[in-house]
């Protein structure tokens, strides 16, 4: 999830949900695989050893495993294995654990796709186990608790039919771990650049190693993700020699020079959070519906914008502005003239269930807590999703790993790592993901894009991509798809919403 000027909570995830133009010339640490015969101990006759002497990883590990899919047996098999990662010296400096769900028998041209999910610091376990993968457990919808079952049910919507699936797990998140000093690792890992040049080198080594360069090959990423997807691609595409055939972004945080602040004379932080703002109202009073919605998005790029650009040039302005943000949110018209129209994310939240002393989560402005402060001036207590989808998620992953897989770690697994996120190096907030959709989707015009997001998520709102693909060339935008759903950031946790983005994905599948 990106990190929002207005929320505290959404800075952790943020994508929030990955970048500059690629260099041609490839940088000091190089991630490569050391998986051909001998390579692994003609490094270690270099001394090139890693830095830490911790135990080894277990060996990689399938089982066979059937879900009921449409009515009928589905079977795959499941692996959970490692990728080495070293340096331009050979050195292992990382390893890389991913889960893999594969038909056997199918042949190499069975489409291939790689989930990455965001933070920086968040494993690949929301997109297994809540969206894409072949068993789910509940988490990020209303009504979930931290002590709510871990068991893993299959799951009817999984896009096993269609492709199989790699979930990675960055470096320092999951079972993945640096093999360096933290000052090292920092470097290596956790910053925008080294983080596309060397996951980029795990795809490619994943597909050396299982033997499918021959299949299509296709991008997932959710939340900073979506910020990784489009670089990864056009990285894969003239840096690694890997053709991507299309790219799915899950509430990408897209571009990050569009965010802006609460100070930033652009009006587009205000614009892109309007829309959510007023869809998450539009739902909690059974009103909301996509031509609903198209009205607030022309009035958000047309009288909302100018009346923020005018200021108190006109004296009519900020009294359109209160009313219809008022209007148009169902937060109190005497609040919101105090904040001359300009209606932040955090008092949003507070605001739209203050009544109930409630507090609505960023990642969907319907999901909701009790207020454990409510007489506080400032809110005091965490996001109710975030807090809630950590125990579900990671129990149910780690009981997967080690008793159903039996690939055995006594490591800790980082469903969401705050250390990784603290320590990364963001660079300048540019618009390279948008850059590099573009240059990929100019490079290769049959490669698909479906841009995914929920109504109501403030922590990557679906406006930012709205008014991407408008600012598109038209010939370029074409292949792209922007689909919004009921719910928030984690739109996958409701039914109806995973079925109608697995029936849009399908095309890109099948094109």
């Amino acid at each position: 999830m990106r990190r929002s000027p207005h929320s505290a909570v959404s800075q952790l995830l943020r994508t929030t949900a990955l970048a500059s133009l690629l260099l041609a010339a490839l940088p000091a640490v190089t991630a490569h695989a050391a998986d051909a015969p001998g390579a692994a101990a003609a490094a270690d006759a270099k001394g090139n050893k890693p830095d830490l002497d911790l135990p080894p990883l277990s060996e990689d590990k399938t089982i066979h495993q059937t879900i009921r899919l449409n009515g009928k047996p589905f079977n795959y098999d499941a692996t959970v294995g490692s990728i080495k990662v070293r340096d331009a010296k050979g050195k292992v400096i990382g390893e890389v654990v991913y889960t893999a769900y594969t038909v056997p028998n199918s042949g190499a041209q069975r489409p291939v796709t790689f989930a990455f999910n965001g933070g920086p610091g968040a494993s690949s376990v929301y997109l297994n186990l809540g969206a894409i993968g072949p068993r789910r457990v509940q988490f990020g919808a209303a009504g979930d608790t931290p002590s709510d079952s871990s068991e893993l049910q299959d799951n009817p919507h999984t896009w096993l039919d269609m492709t199989d699936l790699v979930f990675i797990d960055p470096i320092g998140t999951g079972y993945s771990r640096a093999l360096e000093e933290p000052a090292k690792a920092k470097t290596d890992f956790y910053a925008t650049e080294a983080d596309i040049k060397y996951l980029s080198r795990v795809v490619y080594d994943w597909l050396v190693k299982n033997g499918r360069l021959r299949s299509p090959k296709f991008l997932m990423g959710e939340s900073y993700g979506g910020y990784r997807a489009p670089r990864l691609a056009r990285e894969l595409q003239t840096q690694v020699g890997v053709g991507i055939k299309g790219l799915f972004m899950v509430s990408p945080y897209l571009d990050p020079a569009a965010i802006g602040d609460d100070t930033a004379l652009s009006p587009l932080p205000w614009m892109i959070n309007l829309p959510s703002m007023a869809a998450s109202h539009l739902e909690a009073e059974k009103r909301l519906t996509p031509d609903a919605m198209r009205g607030i998005e022309a009035y958000t790029r047309g009288q909302f914008a100018t009346d923020l650009l005018a200021g108190r040039s006109d004296p009519n302005a900020v009294t359109r502005l209160v009313g219809k943000v008022s209007e148009l949110t169902g937060i109190d018209a005497g609040l919101v003239a105090r904040l001359d129209g300009r209606l932040d994310i955090n008092t949003f939240l507070r605001e739209l269930h203050r009544n109930d002393r409630k507090i609505g989560s960023v990642y969907d402005a319907n999901v909701t807590a009790y207020d454990p402060f409510p007489s506080s001036a400032e809110r005091k207590s965490g996001d109710p999703i975030l807090n809630a989808l950590i125990a579900p998620t990671t129990s149910a992953m780690v009981d997967f790993i080690t008793r159903e897989v039996g690939w055995k770690s006594d490591a800790q697994y980082k469903a969401l790592s705050y250390e990784v996120n603290s320590a990364w190096d963001r660079g300048a907030s540019q618009d390279k993901p948008v850059s590099d959709l573009r240059q990929a989707m100019a490079n290769d015009p049959k490669m698909g894009v479906l841009i995914a997001h929920g109504y109501n998520d403030l922590s990557c709102p679906y406006f930012t991509s709205a008014l991407i693909l408008d600012q598109m060339p038209a010939a370029m935008a074409a292949p792209a798809k922007l689909s919004v759903y009921p719910g928030g950031h984690m739109f996958y946790s409701r039914d109806g919403s995973a079925q109608s983005f697995k029936r849009d994905a399908q095309t890109l599948f099948t094109k």
